[in-house]
């Protein structure tokens, strides 16, 4: 019998939630993220089922864009870090491809690259987040050298803010001063006016239509295109109405009876206080489920809501049957997707969706439907 744990990807709920997207971008253009294996859902899969929909993909990996253009997607493709080396200028040609600029050494390497054609570029302005991006004064220099480079075809103004998913309750600024530094810069700035600009991302595409743009703008909606909460703790994802597009799914293997003072699993870490009935799940840590979600982090049997008990294993997980007496060895499991929310997974095991989905391990066989 083949183990039965298995991860389905909804191609119909990737399209719905791309709707999602594309209703609240109203004349903006999109981006769709598929970095980091479309967040573990198949970096193909993904592009594919996205091809009819999208005005273009993002991604991190030079391999992976040059994959998407040898499976013969036709779409612009960026690359949100851009070049990591001047050796890469080429395919970057040939794959035409657009590149994040966030650097001067990066602008400087394309400037002076001999290549066989003009090629479109992001130039990124740093508003806050002090991870990628040029500062105000890099930012004037890098624009006057693209606007006088032979190489260049467009340039696009990007910025990536870092508190668009906040509580809005709480800091009711998160986005006004990094647009303003944004604003204020392009004001100041030679010729920049005009060029178009790539501010959103999920949470900002979802909250704050002043980043979203007109038809010359692009958004970069990533994290709700796969059925989850950019604010889970805000907003679900079904009252955003996103569907889960992965279920990570799985069946008991075996049911036991255990008594007061029982333990159960390593470390011992769950006693039972009360007679008990446990089941084990085929499913673990190995397959990219978190070993630090504890006792209490939810899972369907049956379609039936409980919890998981003691200590996540590598392949098993314990889960409490009590209240389920119908329960046996072949009863489906949900471990999160349809019927129950990764982000309540996630939040359950102090983490997010984004690792959840990335974390599904090579063993796990994946499976698609619409």
């Amino acid at each position: 019998m083949t183990r039965p744990l298995r991860a389905t990807i909804d191609l119909s709920a990737l399209r719905h939630n791309f709707g999602v997207a594309r209703h609240h971008a109203s004349e903006a253009r999109l981006w769709a993220v598929i970095k980091a294996n479309a967040y573990g859902h198949g970096l193909l899969r993904t592009a594919h089922a996205l091809a009819g929909c999208t005005d273009g993909f993002a991604v991190i990996e030079l391999d992976g864009a040059i994959a998407l253009r040898e499976a013969g997607l036709q779409q612009p493709i960026l690359l949100l870090e851009g070049f990591y080396s001047d050796d890469e200028l080429p395919d970057f040609a040939e794959y035409r491809l657009t590149p994040v600029l966030h650097s001067l050494e990066q602008v400087q390497a394309i400037v002076e690259a001999c290549l066989p054609g003009k090629l479109p570029v992001y130039l990124k302005l740093n508003t806050g987040m002090n991870r990628l991006g040029l500062n105000a004064n890099e930012f004037r220099a890098a624009l006057t050298a693209l606007q006088d480079s032979s190489q260049i075809s467009t340039i696009t103004l990007m910025a990536h803010f870092a508190n668009a998913d906040a509580d809005i309750a709480v800091m009711p600024d998160a986005i006004a001063t990094p647009l303003e530094t944004f604003a204020t810069l392009r004001r100041k700035t030679i010729h920049s006016a005009g060029l178009p600009q790539s501010l959103a991302n999920s949470a900002a595409l979802l909250r704050f239509p002043e980043t979203i743009g007109n038809e010359t703008d692009w958004a970069r909606p990533g994290i709700m295109l796969y059925g989850s909460s950019p604010f889970p703790e805000q907003q679900t994802a079904e009252a955003l109405g996103l569907c889960p597009v992965m279920t990570l799914s799985s069946a008991l293997i075996a049911v036991r009876d255990i008594g007061p003072g029982d333990t159960v699993g390593y470390g011992a870490t769950f006693t039972a206080d009360a007679p008990m009935r446990i089941g084990f799940v085929a499913g673990g840590y190995g397959d990219g489920y978190p070993r630090h979600a504890p006792t209490g982090t939810p899972v369907l049997v049956e379609g039936r809501r409980t919890r998981i008990i003691g200590r996540v294993s590598m392949d098993k997980i314990c889960v409490d049957l009590t209240h389920l007496p119908d329960a046996a060895p072949g009863s489906p499991v949900v471990l999160w997707g349809e019927g129950l929310s990764v982000d309540e997974v996630a939040s359950a095991a102090g983490t997010i969706s984004y690792e959840l989905f990335c974390a599904i391990a090579a063993r796990v066989p994946i499976y698609e439907v619409g």
